[in-house]
C-alpha cells in the first residue's frame, strides 16, 4: 500500500508523540462567605459542636493577635507576625492533628499553637524574646516558631521520615507561606517526601502577599497545589478561609499519609500587615482589602452559628470576657518572669557537648550568673 510522505510523517508522529501524564487540581469550599454550607461536600465528622470550637479558637487566635501588636506598640514585646484573616488555615487544619502529630510551624501559626496546647502564657513569653517560652512546644509534639523561610519543611520531611522508621504511627503537618514556595527547600523537601512516601502534610498559607511581592509575581502557575504533583504526590486548593473546608482536606490527608504525603494550598489573605515592622499601605489598596474582609472566617462562621441559633450577643460578650480574661492574666504573669542565664546554654542542643558545657563553667567562674539576674 502506497502512503504518501505526509501520511508517514502523522503516522511516525503519532506513534513518537504521545502524552505521559495528565493531572488535575481540585478545590474544595464548604461553607461560603455567607454561611451557607454545600451539604454534598459536608463530611459526618463535622457537627455544630465541632463547628462551635472552631469559632472559639479563631477568635481566641484574634484576641491575642490584637493583644501582641498593642504590646510591641508599647514596646512590650519583640517585633510579631499577625495572623489575622489566617485563623480558618490554621484552626481548621489544627484540629484535624490526632495528639500524637507533630507540628512544625514557621512563625505565623499562633492559632494551631493554641489548639494543640500551648498555654497562653508560654504564647506570650516568647514573643516578648524569651525563647523560653518554646520550651513547652515539645510536650504538645510541635517544634517551636522558625522564622528562616520555608527550612521548617526540611525539618518535617525528616522528621516524619524519623516517625515511618520507628513505626509511631504519627505523621507530620508542616506549614509555609506562598513566598516560602519560591525557596529551593520548598522544592527539595516535596521531592524527599515524595520518593520517600513519609507521613508529612504540607500546608500552603496563600495570603496572597511575600511581605510586598504579590502572588502573582511568585509564579506563572494556576495554583500551588500543582507543584505537588512533580513531586510524585497529589495537591489540592482549598477555600483557607473556610475552616470546614480546611478541616475536612487536612482529616483526609493525614488518613492516608502512611502512604502518601499531601500538598494543600489554603487561599486566604492577610488582612494586616506582615509583621509589626511592615506597612502594606505602600504596596496594596484599601479596596483590595475591603474586598477580602467580606470573606473574614469569623464572620462567616458566626453568621451560620447564628442562623441556626447556636449564637447570640450574648454568647459573644462572655467568650470575649473570658478571652480578655486568659490573655491578660497570661501578659502579667509573663511581665513577671525572671531570667535563668542558664538558659542560654541549655536550650541550644538537646544535649550538652562538651564544648558549650566548657564555656558555660566558664560564665559561672566570671560571675555572668550574678550579672545576669541584676
Amino acid at each position: 500500500m502506497y502512503l504518501t510522505k505526509k501520511l508517514q510523517v502523522k503516522i511516525i508522529e503519532d506513534i513518537m508523540l504521545k502524552k505521559v501524564y495528565e493531572g488535575s487540581v481540585n478545590y474544595l469550599q464548604i461553607m461560603d462567605e455567607n454561611g451557607l454550607i454545600d451539604n454534598s461536600q459536608m463530611p459526618n465528622y463535622i457537627d455544630d459542636s465541632k463547628i462551635i470550637e472552631m469559632y472559639k479558637w479563631m477568635s481566641l487566635t484574634r484576641a491575642a493577635d490584637s493583644k501582641m501588636i498593642s504590646l510591641q506598640r508599647q514596646g512590650r514585646a519583640v517585633t510579631y507576625g499577625p495572623s489575622l484573616g489566617e485563623e480558618a488555615t490554621q484552626i481548621g487544619s489544627a484540629m484535624a492533628m490526632a495528639k500524637k502529630d507533630i507540628l512544625v510551624p514557621n512563625f505565623r501559626q499562633h492559632g494551631s499553637y493554641f489548639v494543640r496546647g500551648l498555654p497562653m502564657y508560654d504564647f506570650m513569653l516568647y514573643w516578648k524574646g524569651y525563647e523560653d517560652g518554646m520550651a513547652a512546644t515539645k510536650a504538645i509534639n510541635a517544634t517551636p516558631y522558625i522564622v528562616p523561610v520555608a527550612t521548617q519543611l526540611l525539618h518535617a520531611v525528616g522528621l516524619a521520615f524519623g516517625q515511618k522508621y520507628l513505626k509511631t504511627g504519627a505523621n507530620v503537618l508542616t506549614y509555609v507561606g506562598d513566598g516560602g514556595t519560591s525557596e529551593g527547600n520548598f522544592y527539595e523537601a516535596l521531592n524527599f517526601a515524595g520518593e520517600l512516601k513519609v507521613p508529612v502534610v504540607f500546608i500552603i498559607e496563600n495570603n496572597q502577599w511575600a511581605i510586598s511581592t504579590p502572588i502573582s509575581k511568585q509564579t506563572t502557575a494556576s495554583t500551588l497545589a500543582q507543584k505537588a504533583i512533580a513531586a510524585g504526590f497529589q495537591g489540592i486548593q482549598v477555600d483557607g478561609n473556610d475552616p470546614l473546608a480546611v478541616f475536612k482536606a487536612t482529616h483526609d490527608a493525614l488518613e492516608k499519609a502512611k502512604e502518601t504525603p499531601t500538598l494543600i494550598e489554603a487561599i486566604t489573605y492577610r488582612l494586616g500587615f506582615h509583621t509589626t515592622s511592615d506597612d502594606p499601605t505602600k504596596y496594596r489598596t484599601e479596596a483590595e482589602v475591603d474586598e477580602w474582609l467580606k470573606r473574614d472566617p469569623l464572620k462567616r462562621v458566626r453568621t451560620y452559628l447564628e442562623k441556626k441559633a447556636l449564637w447570640n450577643d450574648a454568647k459573644q460578650v462572655d467568650m470575649e470576657a473570658n478571652n480578655s480574661k486568659l490573655i491578660n492574666e497570661a501578659v502579667e504573669k509573663s511581665e513577671q518572669f525572671k531570667l535563668d542565664p542558664k538558659n542560654v546554654f541549655e536550650h541550644i542542643y538537646s544535649f550538652m557537648p562538651d564544648t558549650l558545657k566548657d564555656e558555660e563553667n566558664a560564665a559561672i567562674n566570671s560571675g555572668f550568673w550574678q550579672q545576669g539576674n541584676d
